[in-house]
Parts: structure tokens; C-alpha cells; sequence
């Protein structure tokens, strides 16, 4: 009775949180549970039936084992319980996805017993999550004569899992809640420091917005009840940052339907919009749970008489409502006119938002199971050797005569799945394509196993060429969080078929390098498609795409990716690097540079960078595909030279070997493969066979940038702006200022270096800095602390032997030890360096963070609120994003420097230069 009374234990310390029970996913509970149902004169009787009906996790899940067993014993009348009779264990079969109870309903439907195979038939026709083994049972039997299995294909053939659902409501009524100004980031929805309880939705639930805001959302429900709220981000982007599942999961949570009765807390079906609409990567999350994103154009830029656009004495476009959207407004939404009305006024076009794959989306409740229904009737249609029937919305093809290919629209050609044989596809074109790499990072790594084990999945696909599951979200402090979660996740991981960060056995050490890192160096052509749980997967070879764990989820699973192929915008350069400048500095002008040619519009919002970036190699120019999620796109593609490509695809080798060395590679030798394939695609391009990837000349592009160098002058940073005026402006990563905007005189309170942002480059940078410092002033004295988180072991070892370690450990005053691994934040700092394990460190925010209402200089990608620093009552907290030397000094100086003290500061100091390619990266 253990099990059960620790389980009602818990039960009694959630109720003091205002929790429900947890949902139960353990087969010993079960157990328990199911004696306790079959023991008529149990006092614990009643609360079983009720945890085995409604708070058991479907799918692969060890207690939907369980639950699936004791179903087919109740159909088969082995054992009889009067609240659950065979019907209704069918119904309750039908609801757990997949998995064991596929299994068991493939027993019933290929059983001896006619009237139970014809109502186990009738549930698997509803079914979708069926995987080769299923599928081969199906078809043995029916090669066998068996006329249900005969049935059931034949239905999946018609994809009647899908046509038998209801159709999507032609109107539906929402009622608006403005979750914020400006752009909403996802950890306004799911905050990064709350990581560790996303696996548990009612807890993480309570993080979202606020306590107020959540009690706002359910007076409007209670005042509105036939409507739903739809949460709107005014005067900005909804779901920026990251694609983070746990955030759509919250809004669903709070303003979503029950996916079933019988599962706890798995909503969806919510329904968001934005001023400029969904975040592309949030975007994807939302159409995985089946619900709506708006772009709701509801402020536009003011014109005068002559139809030019009207500035405020900033230079900035001043905007007008065009319709108010204030909380509490009732707005209907027609799918059929796809158009938002007010009452009979119509707003806008919504059409972007209701595609025939979108509707799709919707009708079945998520884009899983269109994804694995496809999949099903294939199956179905070639057993019976029939053409398959058509039932779902072809795929868009979009083809243009005589016009090339950009470098994306190269990758999905090569990549794509299922499309016309033999037709070239251009931007637009909806292409299913096959995924090369797949990462999954530690803070939504519970997420995806949750995801893997509801989609009923239970090894990684074949056909992938690697996956890695990372420990660098959770690598600065090993709490009791961490020590409860990781462990179990890396089991889950490891047992999958993926390399993982930790040693589930504990042969190797446990490795905490940066996720982004990693799936660089794995990534091993540059032709490749990866997908990683993170929104800055943007690898510098090949193409990455940023996604919420259910993607990952889906990619892991089957080697796939659904997905329209995305307008490119064109980036080259001109002009000379300035000496004493720093690539990061061109990154970030890349982005004002790009704001200012375009009027104030960001034309790389939810497209492709294709970055002539020529002659940089992987490691560095991850800096810029690494910073184009702040600038809100897509991804990014990298245009190498064929040497510099090599240059790349050799750093890779050698650190895929050390993973090798340290005893990380698995039984299907899956690093060794990636080695070899890195070697094959060395030879394709000496050979002159396959050249490094290259648009046609005559490739079509949404917008080209042109950065000029030459006007870079000195560094640039991107500035919270937390005390603009319009709310709606601050905390953007638009907002890029030169050092001299500061005057030398802004206080600095805390400087870090670290996490994806930074390479081994930055790292001697800093060495040779505190060098040069200690040669011009006698000594090295730290007016704000300093922490520095390297992004990988691999690099503290090539620093090490470089001897550039050697004069970091100098002038620190802690260093990490992976033998006493931190249990607690740090939550003072002195003044002084601090070496920190490998990992994001201070950037995730849900670890270490700085104290409150400081002013932060920090090489890291996140400035959003609370993030990095929190607010105190009497003054925000700022992160302000620059290049290592700028970091550096701003520590000694604990001031930002002036452009005088820079220069002198950097004066010999091998910073990280670029140069455009003068070759032609184009292919004629």
C-alpha cells in the first residue's frame, strides 16, 4: 500500500498549492489502483475507479500499459467491474492514443470472439498513432483472409478518422484579452525560470502572465461562456523568443477545450493573434495543438494627404488604430469568408489563418494527427493497391518557370517527400520533408518525451543521421530540480536511440555543452534539414528550424517535418572592417541597417537569411545565424566558400571524435556514421562533383540587404529601452545603439560571457584582454563582477592546451568542478570573474540570474523582462547585449567605456574579423 498512500500523500500537499492529483503515468500505481478496484469492500475503492478513469496519461506511458491490460480483461469478462462495462472500456480505450492500447485492440480485433473484433474495429477506425508493428499485424492479417483486418484497411484507406469528424464550426465568437504591449515573449507565457515544472501542466499552468491576469481571463469566461478568449499581443508579435510548446500548452490551459475527459490538463484549441501577427516558430506550436493565430493589422502606419508615411521626431512611423481590439471586445471569426467581424462590420482578411492545411489543423485537433493519418491511408492505400483516395488538401506546389532556386528552396527540393515527381518547387510550396538532425535541449526535453510517449512512439526513426539530447539548461546549478528531472530524462533519451548529454550508466562525463553547439559541430552537410527544441537551432551549415517539443516530438518519431517552404531575403556585404570592431558589432548592425533601409520594416520577420557570408567559418558565423531569431526570422542559411566549408566540416570531425573518445556513441555507431559522412561530403566538394551550396544567379528573393562595413564605426548594442514611452517598444531586440549613445557613463552592474553567442574565439579574446589590462594598469580589478560560461568542454580543453585557460584561472576567483557541482543559485556576486561550468547559464533565467534591478552587459541573445535580470519596485532591470570586448571592459570600468577607452582597450587584441567573399557565391 505504499505506493498508493504516498500518491494520496501528494495529493493532500498539492491541495494546499490549489492542485488537482498529478496525473498518473507509474505502473506500480496503477497496479495498486486496479487491486483496490477489484476489492469490492475497499475503503479506497471510489477515489481508484475515479484516478484509473480520469487521471491515468495515455500512450506508451508504463501506467497506460496497465490501464490497457485490465480494459481487455473487463471486454473479455475475466474480470467484471459494474462502473466499467465493456463499452465503456472500449470508449476508454479510444482515448489513449496508441501504444499498448493499439495492442490491445488489435488482440480484440483479431480475436476469435465476432462481436468484440467488430466493436474493437470500430474504436481502431478512430485510431491514427499506429506504428510498423501495428501496421504489420494489420496486414499479415489480412493477407490472411481476415475480413476485419479487411474492414479496418479499407477505412484508413478513406481516412475515415478523419472525414467522420466533425466539421469546423463556420463561426466562432471570441472575446479579446491584451496579454501585453508590444511584442509577447513566450517567457511571458511559460517563463524560463519556471522550466522545471513544464511537465507538470497545472503547476507550470500557475506561472502564466500573472495571478491577476489569469483571474481577468476567467471573469471572461464566466461572463462569456460561449465564447473563447483569445490572448493578443497589442502593438506587437505574439510568441517571440522561442517556439516553447509549454507556453502554447498554458494559453490552452487557460483558454482551450479538454482534448479528452479522460486526461487531465491537455487542452487545445486556443486561439491568439497579434497587432504583426504569431511569431513563425510559435506559430507551428499553435497549429500542433489545433488552434488559431491572427494577424490582426489592428495598428497601421499613418499617412498624410499625399499617402507618405507620418513620423514622430524619432524617425519612427507613428500608427492609428484601425480597430480596437481592448479587452473584453466580442469579435467573430468566420472560417468560411475567412474574415474577423464585429458584430456585421468586417475587420480584416484572416485568410493566411484558415489554408485547407490549417483546417485541417483544426478539425482534428492538432497537426499530429493529420501527420500520422497521411501516413496511415498511405499504408492502407498500398496494401489494397489502390491510388490513394483523395480525402486531405493536396499539397500546395508552387513552380516558376525559368526562375532559379535560393538555398532553401535547394534543401527542400533535395529533402521533400511525397511531392509531384520531378517538379520543381519554389517559395510557398507545402513540402513534407525528410530531417537529418534533431535536438532536444534539457528545460522541454520532459516535454518531448511526454509527447514521444503520447504519439505512442517508442524508438528514434532510421532514418535520421543523428539526434542529441543536451543537459545545458539545467548545467549551472545541480538542485534537487535538476537531480529529480535530468536523470530520468536522459534514461528516456538514451533508451530512444539519441546521444545524450549525461550518461544514463554513468560510463562517461557528463557533458553540458550548449545544445546550439553541439548540432553545429553534428551537423555535417551543408545541404542538411535540422530541427531542434530550441529557437535558436540556426545552425551554420545547412538549415535549422526552431520548434516547440511536439515538433521535435514528431521529428524524433518519424524523420519528418511539415512545413511551407519560406521566402528568402538576400544579405551580402560591402565596404572593410574597422579594426578595432568585432563580428558581433556587424551582426547587430545588420539588423539597424536592414530596419533603416526598409522604413522601419523587418522584411526578415518569418523568412530566411540567406548570409553571403563567404569566408567565416561554422564556429563564427554561428554568431550571426545564432542572433537571426531576434531578428525574428525563421532561420537562417550560411553561403561558404568550398574551403572555408571544409575548414568547418574538419573542427566538426574532430569534435564529434572527442564525443567518440569519451564513450558517447551508441550501438548503431551513429557519431562514427556522421564522421563519415562529414568525410564523404569533404571529398564531393575537393572533387569539384558537389561544391558548397550556392543559390542560382537567377534565384527569386523576398528583399536583399546590403550591409555596408564601412560605416560601422564603433560597437554596436541592443538595448532593452526599458524606459521608452510606448510601452509596446521596449524590449524588443530592435533597438541597436552605438557605445557612444552612452557616453562612458551608464553603471554596469554585472557582465557576462557565455552561452551560443559567444565561440573560442571569445574566450582568448578575453584572455588576451585581462592580459593586455593587467600590462597597462599593473593589475586586473574588477569594478563589476564578471561571469564567463564557456559554450563547451571541447572548448576549455583547446584552451587549456593553448595555455589561454591557464590565464583566465588567473584572475578568477571561482571556478567550476564538475566533482562539486553548485546545489543552489548563486544570488550575490563580487567583484570579480567567475569561470562557470559550460552551458546558458545566466541567459536561460531559470538558474542563476543577476540581482534584481541590476544593469547587465552581457554577450547573450536575451534582453526580454525578468529573463536575465528582474525588475525591483524602484528600477528595472536591464540586459544590454554586446561583443565580448565591450563586455570585458565594461566589468573593469564597471561603466560602459567611451569609443577612446574601447579603441585603447582592444588596441592588438585578435578580435573576431570578417571580410566579404570576393568569390562568386552564386551558382551561374
Amino acid at each position: 500500500m505504499n505506493i498508493y498512500s504516498d500518491y494520496i500523500k501528494e495529493i493532500e500537499e498539492r491541495k494546499v498549492q490549489g492542485l488537482h492529483p498529478k496525473p498518473i503515468d507509474d505502473a506500480a500505481l496503477v497496479s495498486e489502483i486496479i487491486a483496490q478496484i477489484k476489492d469490492l469492500d475497499n475503503a479506497n475503492r471510489e477515489d481508484s475507479l475515479k484516478f484509473f478513469i480520469y487521471n491515468t496519461l495515455p500512450g506508451t506511458t508504463s501506467a497506460a500499459g496497465e490501464k490497457a491490460k485490465f480494459l481487455k480483461e473487463i471486454i473479455l469478462g475475466e474480470s467484471v467491474v459494474a462502473e466499467i462495462t465493456p463499452a465503456f472500456a472500449f470508449e476508454l480505450l479510444s482515448h489513449m492514443k496508441g501504444g499498448p492500447s493499439i495492442e490491445v485492440l488489435l488482440d480484440l480485433a483479431l480475436g476469435n470472439d465476432a462481436a468484440i473484433a467488430k466493436q474493437a474495429a470500430e474504436v481502431l477506425k478512430t485510431q491514427v498513432f499506429l506504428y510498423d508493428a501495428d501496421t504489420d499485424r494489420l496486414k499479415e492479417a489480412f493477407k490472411n483472409g481476415n475480413t476485419i483486418a479487411k474492414e479496418i484497411i479499407e477505412s484508413y484507406a478513406k481516412a475515415e478518422f478523419f472525414t467522420k469528424l466533425p466539421e469546423v464550426a463556420e463561426e466562432i465568437k471570441v472575446v479579446t484579452f491584451i496579454a501585453g504591449e508590444g511584442d509577447i515573449s513566450t517567457d511571458l507565457l511559460s517563463p524560463g525560470n519556471q522550466a522545471h515544472s513544464r511537465s507538470d501542466r497545472e503547476l507550470h499552468g500557475k506561472c502564466m502572465i500573472t495571478p491577476q491576469a489569469q483571474e481577468e481571463i476567467k471573469a471572461l469566461q464566466a461572463q462569456h461562456p460561449d465564447k473563447s478568449v483569445m490572448l493578443i499581443a497589442e502593438k506587437g508579435t505574439m510568441g517571440v523568443g522561442s517556439s516553447r510548446m509549454s507556453g502554447v500548452n498554458n494559453v490552452a490551459l487557460w483558454t482551450g477545450k479538454q482534448a479528452s475527459p479522460y486526461v487531465p490538463f491537455v487542452n487545445f484549441a486556443p486561439i491568439v493573434g497579434g497587432t504583426n501577427g504569431i511569431s513563425p516558430i510559435f506559430l507551428t506550436t499553435v497549429d500542433v495543438t489545433g488552434g488559431i493565430g491572427l494577424d490582426l493589422k489592428n495598428w497601421v502606419k499613418k499617412t498624410d494627404a499625399s499617402g507618405n508615411v507620418v513620423r514622430n521626431e524619432s524617425g519612427e512611423p507613428v500608427l492609428e488604430q484601425a480597430y480596437s481590439v481592448a479587452t473584453g471586445t466580442v469579435l467573430t471569426i468566420n472560417t468560411k469568408t475567412k474574415k474577423l467581424y464585429n458584430g456585421d462590420k468586417e475587420l480584416i482578411d484572416i485568410a493566411k489563418a484558415f489554408t485547407p492545411q490549417k483546417m485541417e489543423f483544426i478539425k482534428a485537433g492538432g497537426s499530429y494527427a493529420i501527420v500520422f493519418g497521411k501516413k496511415l491511408q498511405t499504408f492502407a492505400a498500398k496494401v489494397l493497391g489502390i491510388d490513394i483516395p483523395l480525402v486531405f488538401a493536396p499539397s500546395k506546389e508552387i513552380s516558376h518557370e525559368g526562375q532559379g532556386l535560393t538555398a532553401v528552396e535547394k534543401i527542400f527540393n533535395r529533402n521533400a517527400v511525397g511531392t509531384t515527381p520531378g517538379k520543381i518547387l519554389h517559395a510557398g510550396s507545402d513540402v513534407r520533408v525528410e530531417v537529418n538532425i534533431v535536438g532536444s535541449q534539457d528545460t522541454t526535453g520532459l516535454m518531448t518525451s511526454q509527447e514521444l510517449e503520447a504519439m505512442a512512439a517508442t524508438v528514434i526513426s532510421p532514418i535520421l543521421d543523428g539526434a542529441y539530447q543536451s543537459g545545458c539548461h539545467t548545467a549551472s546549478v545541480w538542485d534537487k530540480k535538476a537531480q529529480a528531472n535530468i536523470p530520468k530524462l536522459m534514461k528516456f533519451m538514451n533508451n530512444f536511440g539519441l546521444i545524450t548529454a549525461r550518461d544514463p550508466k554513468g560510463v562517461y562525463h557528463s557533458m553540458t555543452d550548449v545544445i546550439h553547439k553541439v548540432l553545429n559541430d553534428i551537423t555535417i552537410d551543408d545541404w542538411a534539414i535540422i530541427i531542434g527544441g530550441d529557437s535558436h537551432t540556426r545552425m551554420s551549415k545547412g538549415v535549422a528550424f526552431g520548434a516547440d517539443s511536439g515538433t521535435v516530438a514528431l521529428a524524433l518519431a518519424t524523420g519528418e517535418a511539415s512545413m511551407p517552404i519560406p521566402d528568402s531575403v538576400k544579405v551580402t556585404f560591402k565596404g572593410e572592417m574597422k579594426e578595432y570592431m568585432d563580428f558581433r558589432d556587424v551582426v547587430h548592425a545588420t539588423q539597424a541597417q536592414m530596419l533603416k533601409q526598409f522604413g522601419g520594416e523587418n522584411v526578415f520577420q518569418g523568412r530566411i537569411i540567406e548570409v553571403h557570408i563567404g569566408t567565416l567559418t561554422a564556429d563564427q558565423a554561428f554568431t550571426f545565424t545564432d542572433w537571426s531569431a531576434e531578428m525574428k526570422a525563421k532561420a537562417s542559411i550560411c553561403i561558404s566558400e568550398d574551403d572555408t566549408l571544409i575548414e568547418s566540416l574538419e573542427i566538426a570531425k574532430s569534435r564529434i571524435q572527442i564525443m567518440i573518445d569519451k564513450g558517447m556513441d551508441n550501438h548503431n555507431q551513429v557519431l562514427q556514421g556522421l564522421i563519415n559522412k562529414a568525410d564523404k561530403r569533404i571529398a564531393e566538394i575537393k572533387s569539384g562533383e558537389k561544391p558548397a551550396l550556392t543559390p542560382d544567379a537567377n534565384a527569386k528573393y523576398y528583399a536583399e540587404v546590403v550591409v555596408d562595413l564601412d560605416v560601422i564605426a564603433e560597437p554596436m548594442i541592443a538595448d532593452p529601452d526599458v524606459n521608452n514611452a510606448d510601452v509596446s517598444k521596449r524590449y524588443t531586440h530592435d533597438t541597436i545603439r552605438p557605445l557612444s549613445f552612452y557616453g562612458g557613463d551608464k553603471k554596469v552592474d554585472l557582465g557576462f560571457i557565455g552561452s551560443c553567442m559567444v565561440h573560442k574565439g571569445d574566450m582568448k579574446i578575453l584572455a588576451q584582454m585581462l592580459k593586455n589590462i593587467e600590462a597597462q594598469n599593473g593589475k586586473v580589478e574588477f569594478k563589476a563582477p564578471l561571469v564567463v560560461a564557456p559554450p563547451t568542454y571541447n572548448i576549455v580543453d583547446e584552451l587549456k592546451a593553448e595555455g589561454d585557460w591557464e590565464v583566465l584561472q588567473k584572475y578568477s576567483g571561482f571556478e567550476f568542478d564538475d566533482n562539486a557541482p553548485k546545489a543552489a543559485a548563486r544570488t550575490e556576486y563580487e567583484k570579480m570573474l567567475y569561470l562557470e561550468r559550460p552551458g546558458c547559464n545566466l541567459c536561460m533565467g531559470n538558474q542563476e540570474k543577476a540581482a534584481k534591478g541590476d544593469t547587465v552587459m552581457a554577450t547573450s541573445t536575451r534582453l526580454f523582462q525578468g529573463r536575465v535580470v528582474e525588475d525591483t519596485d524602484a528600477k528595472k532591470g536591464e540586459s544590454l547585449l554586446s561583443s565580448t570586448p565591450v563586455v570585458v571592459l565594461s566589468t573593469v570600468l564597471g561603466r560602459t567605456p567611451t569609443i577612446e577607452e574601447y579603441i585603447a582597450a582592444v588596441d592588438g587584441i585578435n578580435l573576431t574579423k570578417f571580410a566579404p567573399s570576393h568569390k562568386q557565391l552564386v551558382n551561374s
